[in-house]
């Protein structure tokens, strides 16, 4: 006589469940905001609104992600706590990007088997990350898929919601000629181009164990930094004094010409000269190790530049010194002038809009810096 046929016999542990959602009921304490209303474990995370009421017109601005193949650098190294910084970075960092404050984010855990304690480590760097972006971490869902997925096999997904006053909202409208393309230095690789990084390194035949001169640390080591998340910055750039950002550009899956194009307007053109900046070694490493074309390596990953910010050019100095002061290294790259007013540098390809975007066109420049 068969066995009687349980949902743990079939590969679903509930208890396992509820001991992560204990084990990470504190990370996720701490990443909250005063307008959370109830506690982990509800149905839905509910978020008071009084305050947008009193806005003159409000609009909302949501945003969803996920960190791609980055998540098999985690499982290979078998360290979870660091993955929730790039889905954090990922997804409210495209928020920022219309001006708006991002207030609360869910995230989504699948996995193929449900280890407490992997779990609440990844939900520990997601709070963690929410924690410095000042955004609450108000729900989320962990879900068991065997069959599906093999036992050490994850994969994370997030959403978030901001707000902004529509008379605030950034973008190509408000670009204007003369304005200075400010780059915001990345802490690395981010979360974009991993499926080039893996299988460059996989071809030749470097373990994340291998300890990289250049870098200081191990492959792995360096494959893992988390991404820097920007958000709680930007958000208090916008409100300085002296300082009015026109539009905003998040360097993810593109790369910074095709992701800058998307925030100009038609007609513009910016011209981007590398030589202003030196790429981190791991990006020359992948390069080299790999003979990945230049054009390719730049349309998959950030370069050195996480972020790109246009403004007024006398106000460059207010915005550099704010940002050093919170320890994001920044630097004019460009200039943003009329197109019919220049001519392109024969030789370097020039990028217009992306993703369906009609945007303005932007080339880059020169050699990066030695």
């Amino acid at each position: 006589m068969s066995e009687p046929t349980t949902y743990a016999s079939a590969g679903v542990d509930v208890e396992a469940g509820d001991k992560a959602v204990e084990l990470m009921k504190a990370s996720v304490r701490r990443a909250t905001r005063p307008e959370v209303l109830g506690g982990l474990g509800g149905f839905a995370g509910m978020f008071d609104a009084s305050a947008i009421a009193r806005m003159t017109r409000p609009v909302l601005a949501t945003s969803t992600d996920g960190v791609g193949t980055k998540v098999a650098i985690a499982q290979a190294l078998d360290r979870h706590d660091t993955i929730g910084f790039d889905l954090v970075g990922m997804v409210v960092d495209d928020i920022v990007v219309c001006g708006a404050e991002p207030l609360f984010m869910t995230d989504y855990i699948a996995t193929g088997k449900v280890v407490p304690e992997r779990v609440a480590a990844i939900v520990s760097g997601i709070a963690a990350a929410c924690e410095q972006a000042r955004v609450a971490l108000v729900g989320g869902e962990t879900a068991e898929h065997p069959g599906l997925l093999e036992p050490d096999e994850y994969d994370v997904a997030g959403a978030a919601t901001g707000v902004v006053e529509h008379a605030d909202v950034l973008g190509p409208d408000r670009v204007a000629a003369g304005d200075v393309v400010l780059a915001l230095a990345s802490s690395g690789l981010h979360s974009n181009g991993y499926s080039l990084v893996r299988h460059v390194v996989r071809t030749a035949g470097w373990e994340l164990d291998r300890e990289v001169p250049e870098f200081g640390r191990t492959l792995g080591e360096e494959l893992l930094t988390p991404t820097r998340v920007y958000a709680a910055d930007l958000v208090d750039l916008f409100r300085t004094d002296g300082v009015d950002v026109h539009a905003l550009s998040h360097v993810t899956g593109g790369g910074l010409a095709a992701n800058l194009a998307r925030v100009l307007p038609p007609g513009s053109f910016a011209r981007v000269d590398r030589s202003t900046w030196t790429p981190p070694a791991v990006f020359s490493t992948v390069a080299a190790l790999g003979k990945v074309p230049q054009d390719d390596l730049e349309r998959t990953l950030n370069m050195g530049v996480g972020f790109v910010a246009m403004l007024p050019a006398e106000q460059v100095d207010a915005a550099t010194a704010f940002l050093a002061a919170r320890g994001i290294p920044a630097w004019v790259a460009g200039e943003v002038v009329d197109e019919a007013d220049t001519t392109p540098d024969p030789g370097h390809e020039v990028v217009r809009g992306a993703k369906g975007v009609e945007g303005g066109a932007v080339q880059l420049v020169g050699d990066y810096r030695a």
